[in-house]
């Protein structure tokens, strides 16, 4: 089979996965009483007053299939309710919190994987030695500390002793009161690739410091779990026989480690740095709290507390929608780099 042949395919496969993400979240609803679901077609606060007019007009207490039609011709057109924590629409919400919740996920894994896999290689390669040592020991230091911690700990060094240096939020105040003016586009409302799109150096240099100290805590943890299991991945690779003829052929050691060892080994990283950047989009609600970045992550934790059901459904909804793309993504990425994959 072809890669296009291939691609084809696993899109198509996406459209019943997703019906099944539908499902769930449907039958998840199904907990709750008619009144209570109810919120999850209001577009204004007082729509509410008239609870059993929205129960009657969305058919709340009709036959499940009915009520699942229903709900998934609103889906269709962006009804997911009014989220009482965000005092607006769920899906304005969405749009709203999602940027900052994106940026952090992005710079992350655009730091995470290039180390997790240069440092796993590392280990590997020189296993039993300082090297293997020293990273092991950043695996184990990484996975075992508390990201609040950690979080504390930068905010107390380079923002208290520094005097400023790495600040939180997601703006300084200058920067933020130029991105909300009429001088500046918002085209996708993430401020790095917006201020890069202005033409606004300055503004990308103000938001890239604010996020460097959440981007390491989060990297940090990340590159633990990653890296160990990049380098169970290399020494596997590094014991198959084709390394050994590849040696035999008279191939360098930077070839066998490069084209053939570490290509192999990449597999399993694949599909776990898939499951992290998931996690990472349903935002980090410590990270989010600690350096005051207003993402989903610690919207849906507030909603969660105050059982703002709409809101707590659309997280639902969300995040199997970004795994569904996520492991879409993985899955071709598999099919790129290990031909047998795709000839199953």
């Amino acid at each position: 089979m072809n890669m296009w042949a291939y691609v084809v395919r696993r899109l198509l496969l996406i459209i019943p996965v997703l019906i099944g993400v539908t499902l769930l979240v449907f039958a998840v609803s199904q907990m709750f009483t008619p009144e209570e679901r109810a919120s999850a077609f209001i577009k204004e606060p007082k729509q509410a007053v008239d609870i059993e007019n929205i129960i009657q007009k969305y058919h709340l207490r009709d036959p499940v299939h009915v009520q699942y039609f229903n709900w998934l011709k609103e889906l269709s057109h962006g009804n997911l309710g009014f989220s009482s924590v965000a005092a607006m629409p769920v899906w304005d919400a969405l749009i709203y919190f999602l940027p900052n919740t994106a940026e952090l996920a992005l710079f992350t894994v655009i730091l995470m994987i290039p180390i997790s896999i240069w440092l796993g290689s590392i280990s590997a390669v020189k296993q039993g030695k300082a090297a293997d040592h020293a990273c092991r020991l950043f695996a184990i230091v990484g996975w075992s500390l508390p990201s609040f911690w950690i979080s504390l700990i930068f905010l107390m060094v380079f923002y208290g002793y520094f005097e400023g240096a790495l600040p939180p939020e997601a703006l300084g105040y200058d920067a933020g009161m130029y991105v909300h003016s009429a001088n500046f586009v918002r085209y996708t409302r993430i401020n790095t690739i917006d201020a890069l799109l202005n033409g606004e150096l300055w503004v990308f240099g103000d938001a890239l410091r604010h996020l460097i100290l959440p981007v390491l805590t989060l990297t940090i943890a990340q590159c633990a779990m990653i890296m160990r299991i990049m380098r169970s991945s290399m020494l596997e690779s590094l014991g198959k026989g084709y390394i050994t003829t590849a040696r035999a052929k008279g191939a360098s050691e930077k070839t066998v480690i490069k084209k053939h060892a570490r290509r192999n080994a990449m597999i399993p990283v694949l599909t776990v740095s898939g499951w992290a950047f998931g996690w990472l989009m349903g935002g980090v609600v410590i990270t989010e709290t600690v350096f005051s970045r207003n993402g989903l992550g610690l919207w849906w934790a507030k909603s969660a507390t105050q059982l703002d059901i709409p809101a707590i459904l659309s997280a639902a909804l969300f995040m199997g929608i970004v795994f569904v793309i996520t492991n879409l993504i993985v899955d071709l990425l598999y099919a790129y780099m290990d031909p047998r994959v795709r000839l199953g």
